[in-house]
This record gives structure tokens, C-alpha cells and sequence, in this order.
């Protein structure tokens, strides 16, 4: 699928994106690449395919979970206007 000069203003335009007259084939060309790319893969067939964590059968090799740093969060919260419970305190902005 070839994307014209119109679909990529529109898309200029949705993504905020200043495309000059110089670049504009360029673009085109390589934005419809990207659609005929997603086009072939969706033509692959997946019926039955397990979903994977991983591309490769392995294990996941997990850490142990454990803190590694000390906490300071009182030697930060020091610095603080207003603090209750562990939590600071801020103004309300939304009515």
C-alpha cells in the first residue's frame, strides 16, 4: 500500500510533525514500507502459537529480591514543607 502526499500531511498534522516539500517522498516511501511491513505480519498464520515471555526456550533467570540501598527517605522528607504519616502534604489544585 502506497500512502499518497494527502495521507502523510494528515498524519503531519495528527502527529505534530513539520515535514518539509524535500522530505515528503522520502517519507511517503518509508511510511509505506512500515504499512506493507505490518501487512505481512499479519497475514502470518498464529492460530495454536503460544504466547512467550522469551523468543529463545530458556528459563528466566530471577534475582533474589532484596533491598540494595539503604532507606532515606526521613533524610528526604526532612526537606519537606508539610508531612504526615510518610506521605507529603500538597496544596490542592483541582476543585
Amino acid at each position: 500500500m502506497l500512502l499518497n502526499r494527502e495521507d502523510v500531511e494528515k498524519l503531519c498534522l495528527l502527529s505534530r510533525l513539520e515535514i518539509t516539500q524535500e522530505e515528503m517522498e522520502d517519507v511517503s516511501a518509508k511510511l509505506s514500507d512500515i504499512v506493507n511491513m505490518v501487512k505481512q505480519l499479519q497475514a502470518a498464520e498464529t492460530t495454536g502459537v503460544l504466547p512467550m515471555a522469551h523468543p529463545l526456550d530458556q528459563a528466566q533467570r530471577m534475582r533474589e529480591d532484596t533491598a540494595t540501598e539503604k532507606d532515606h527517605h526521613e533524610k528526604y522528607q526532612q526537606n519537606a514543607s508539610l508531612v504526615e504519616r510518610d506521605l507529603y502534604l500538597v496544596p490542592k489544585v483541582i476543585d
